[in-house]
């Protein structure tokens, strides 16, 4: 059997694992928590849609870590599946349980798919998008994914409508006027430096956001978020606190540590 047809039987299996006690996820709207982008977007992002998240090489780690959280904030307690391929991981490294459990995740409740290339990577995005056991789907990918034009991102935006899973593309490397799409919202994030806690200690992770398009309304923005992992939510940033340059979101990418295999629970 092919790898990339290996990878596909194995979600299949983990996928049928999740559905026979999972009921199809609460369609509706979730609050981010910060005042300002929950106003923008109507009250919060839509669950049952597909997002995008748009981010440079250098702001990598921050912008996979936004859209983690994006993730945890949707699924409401389901699993969150994150697909990423080989090239992927080649360049940014294996996700680091620790440091995805520092932001608030439960690496027990993530499960990480491998995919050998980016048309298994689609392919095997299309699969998960139907399963309703999921509360979310995160698909990371690098530079200019040709399979994902404006036919296969309405194909998962049905797919995600259908299930209920919110449906999460992280789109490193990639301009936003030269990749079409049918998702919900677009957005573009980049890290900014944290408030520092008592004696200069490194704050919560702190994001620069912006709405680029939102089909129910105009694009918006920017904003400065900050994490709070203790409500898991977004915040508007404590003013009267002193920011640390050296102070940075800690990312959810980290090299040299691994964390899990293809298509099992993190450790």
């Amino acid at each position: 059997m092919s790898d990339s047809r290996l990878v596909l039987a194995r979600l299949r299996r983990s996928l049928e694992r999740l559905e026979p006690r999972r009921a199809p996820a609460r369609a509706g709207l979730f609050a981010l928590g910060h005042r300002g982008v929950d106003r923008a977007l109507g009250g919060g992002l839509a669950r049952g849609r597909l997002h995008e998240v748009f981010a440079g090489l250098e702001e990598a780690g921050s912008a996979a870590g936004f859209a983690a959280l994006l993730g945890l904030q949707a699924g409401a307690g389901k699993p969150l599946l994150w697909l990423r391929d080989e090239g992927a991981q080649g360049g940014a490294g294996r996700l680091h349980a620790t440091g995805l459990g520092e932001l608030g995740l439960d690496p027990a409740a993530l499960l990480l798919g491998l995919a050998p290339d980016e048309p298994a990577l689609l392919r095997a995005a299309a699969e998960a998008a139907r399963c309703a056991g999921l509360g979310a789907l995160l698909v990371e990918c690098r530079g200019v994914l040709r399979g994902l034009d404006l036919t296969a991102s309405r194909r998962l935006m049905l797919a995600a409508e259908a299930s209920g899973v919110t449906v999460l593309v992280l789109r490193l490397m990639a301009e936003p006027r030269f990749a079409p799409s049918a998702a919900y919202t677009r957005w573009r994030v980049a890290a900014a430096p944290s408030a520092a806690l008592e004696a200069q200690a490194p704050g919560a992770p702190m994001f620069e956001l912006e709405l680029l398009r939102r089909r129910a309304g105009p694009s918006a923005g920017p904003w400065r978020v900050e994490w709070n992992r203790d409500r898991s939510c977004f915040q508007e940033p404590d003013e009267s606190r002193t920011e640390s340059p050296l102070s940075r979101p800690v990312p959810a990418v980290a090299a040299g540590r691994a964390a899990g295999a293809p298509l099992r629970r993190s450790a």
